[in-house]
């Protein structure tokens, strides 16, 4: 079925084929170099991360072992909270306290029931590499851990959420900034501590805040289906309360607009993040830490079309074809301007898509417009002062006209014109016109103006 598919859509495998073969990264890993417990923490990365694994190990060597190690705290953070086998007695403690947990030589966790247990088995490896690296850089992720690990124990211990899920868009917006917008920001402060992004960026939390929105709101939509099965609810019923009555029904065939008309209003809620993420891009100073925020957000607002006005999405979960994934990521790693005609083309897509009977319709079709209209702040394709200096210069280069060019315009002009009433005298000739009496009256009219005018002067010669 692959190879039919690829026959079909060849555009698909070509993309596909251009990343592999032409796609350089800007910073490559060097296994030999690394000892025993680095090169455990880097197989750990593989086995617990299927997209940032790749983007990680191309980084700056400066942040390569940070940003992993980074990784992997949360990722055990987030190991306990998943296993619903630990009970909240053990499992609340153990995240509040992990920022202390990963100072202690020897740790290791062998209770969890999770598919990445092995990490917390033996997650000794990563504190032994946490301490070899630079102390500022230590300081932020375990900063960062303190916060996550209360942002997760407050939401375990949180019953009624979990019951009955997200209530408002302010609760959705928190959840998203604990699991998602405290990520950006300790990735934000790394890229400025390393020098490789704009201090100014730590200045703008708002920014790195729509980093970690925008990508964390984009899984919650994609992932409905698979959520409702796990009996999560991550949908705000602020929003989907206004499309069905009860959460089940959003995945009624019955009610499958108000489900779709559902997910449009997610979308939207998504999209105003948009601007902010590109202007947080453009703070990038390290073309490998570009393509490390460029390439998710790339894929979100991909997804994010795929997921627009799509009933699909209420039965199964909904991802952009790999060959779609690598033009995306060949566009994404070149710089700011080719992504942002990646952000331009999706918000074309879901602004065709649109549907008028949409309650949402004129908010996205708003939303969109002023999507296009940041871009082309940015990168204008009509400079106003260029095109003014071309049209001068045009002028300018434009030859005027001599007096003997004049002369023989002037001749041709009165050669047409009298070409032209002769042919339309011979025509009236030739219908009939006749011309006698005309030229008899012509000629009497010019015969006694000069009749009239021989007598005065006679008379001025008598009166002498």
């Amino acid at each position: 079925m692959g190879a039919i598919y690829y026959l079909l859509h060849p555009g698909q495998l070509r993309s596909i084929i251009q990343w592999k073969v032409w796609h350089e990264p800007v910073n490559r890993r060097d296994p030999s170099t690394e000892c025993a417990t680095l090169q455990e923490c880097f197989r750990f990365l593989n086995l617990t991360s299927r997209s940032f694994s790749a983007v990680i190990q191309e980084l700056n060597h400066e942040l390569l072992v940070p940003v992993t190690l980074f990784y992997l705290v949360l990722r055990g953070l987030d190991t306990i909270e998943d296993d619903m086998t630990i009970p909240l007695s053990t499992k609340v403690p153990m995240l509040r306290n992990f920022h202390v947990t990963m100072e202690q030589d020897g740790w290791q966790y062998h209770e969890s029931k999770e598919k990445d247990r092995e990490l917390l088995e033996k997650f000794d490896c990563v504190i032994t590499e946490l301490k070899k690296i630079k102390k500022p850089y230590y300081e932020i992720i375990k900063d960062m851990t303190i916060k996550m690990g209360n942002g997760m124990a407050d939401y375990a211990q949180n019953t009624y959420m979990i019951e009955n899920g997200v209530q408002t868009i302010e609760e959705y917006e928190l959840y998203c900034h604990y699991v998602a917008g405290l990520v950006g920001e300790g990735l934000t402060r790394l890229f400025v501590a390393s020098k490789l992004a704009n201090p100014k960026l730590a200045e703008r939390p708002s920014l790195t805040e729509s980093m970690g929105q925008f990508l964390q709101k984009t899984n919650i939509i994609r992932d409905i289906h698979e959520d409702w099965q796990d009996g999560r609810r991550w949908y705000p019923k602020e929003i989907w309360s206004k499309h069905v009555d009860r959460w089940e029904d959003l995945f009624d065939p019955k009610y499958q607009k108000q489900g779709v008309e559902c997910i449009s209003a997610m979308v939207l809620d998504a999209l105003k993040h948009v601007e902010e993420c590109l202007f947080y891009m453009a703070g990038m100073r390290d073309q490998s830490a570009f393509n490390f925020v460029a390439i998710p957000q790339g894929m979100a607002i991909a997804t994010l079309e795929i997921c627009f006005r799509n009933p699909a999405v209420l039965q199964r979960n909904v991802k952009i074809t790999k060959g779609d994934a690598c033009q995306i990521m060949l566009e994404s790693t070149q710089n700011l301007q080719t992504l942002c005609e990646v952000f331009r083309r999706y918000a074309r897509r879901i602004q065709k898509k649109n549907d008028p009977r949409d309650p949402s319709y004129l908010a996205i079709s708003s939303q969109c417009a002023k999507i296009e209209q940041f871009i082309e702040s940015l990168f204008p394709k009509q400079d106003p002062k260029k095109l003014a200096q071309e049209a001068k210069e045009k002028q300018t280069q434009e030859p005027g006209l001599t007096t003997s060019e004049t002369a023989i315009m002037i001749a041709v002009v009165l050669g047409v014109l009298l070409t032209m009433t002769g042919v339309m005298v011979g025509i009236a000739w030739f219908l009939g016109a006749k011309f006698d009496n005309t030229l008899a009256d012509t000629a009497k009219l010019f015969g006694n103006s000069a009749a009239s005018a021989a007598p005065s002067i006679t008379g001025a010669r008598d009166e002498l």
